[in-house]
């Protein structure tokens, strides 16, 4: 097992420094558990030139994930233990096609770190990265119905020139959340705008409340 990923320990930081080289840098700096551990897949595939390549691995496994509840929960299961789940991530690849080698090593030290209970937020801290790597920006609009695409461009068209875009590409995806009954909730980066209808009663009925 030693050879897998890394021969150095199984600790994040020690495997993050053998394979970040000084001149690998992540785009965004990450914390927590997820993103120590999506950084150092980041630098190690960036290394070895395979960057795409296991970003596909990691959709591919992200879509398998979503569909099998009965998977989620195995990877998400502390009592299970580590030889079992390296059988499952075993049984997991099949399925999914075989990985670059990167993918499968670092998904094999996940299982012998007992860390496979954070593959989802793993899996999503390192497209965090991937997005950062080409200078896009998510933007989430949350509507009480789906919008038609040419409001949708209009508003991405708006937040495209503005600021808050900062001249990077933005990448739109329209949340529909029939509770906010109205109105807009926009997400641009760690920014956002409550144009919401349930938010403007909510601070109405504040204000009435306090004036009682």
């Amino acid at each position: 097992m030693a050879s897998r990923f890394t021969r150095l320990t199984t600790a994040v930081p020690k495997l993050a420094r053998g394979y970040a080289a000084p001149s690998v840098k992540a785009p965004v700096t990450l914390y927590g558990i997820d993103g120590r551990y999506a950084t150092a897949l980041y630098t190690a595939a960036v290394r070895q030139n395979v960057l795409e390549t296991v970003e596909k691995d990691l959709k591919s496994l992200s879509q398998l994930v979503e569909k099998d509840a009965s998977l989620q929960a195995f990877l998400e299961n502390p009592t299970v233990n580590r030889a079992e789940k390296m059988e499952g991530i075993s049984a997991l690849f099949k399925k999914a096609g075989k990985p670059n080698q990167l993918t499968q090593n670092f998904f094999e030290t996940l299982a012998e770190n007992g860390r496979l209970n954070q593959t989802s937020k793993v899996i999503l801290s390192f497209s965090e990265l991937m997005s950062a790597h080409r200078n896009e920006l998510p933007l989430v609009v949350t509507s009480a119905k789906a919008l038609d695409k040419t409001t949708l461009n209009k508003i991405v068209d708006s937040l495209q020139k503005s600021t808050l875009a900062d001249g990077k590409k933005l990448l739109v995806s329209n949340k529909v959340k029939p509770d906010i009954l109205g109105g807009l909730m926009v997400e641009i980066g760690d920014k956002s705008i409550d144009l919401t209808v349930s938010t403007k009663l909510a601070k109405l009925n504040k204000l009435i409340t306090d004036s009682i």
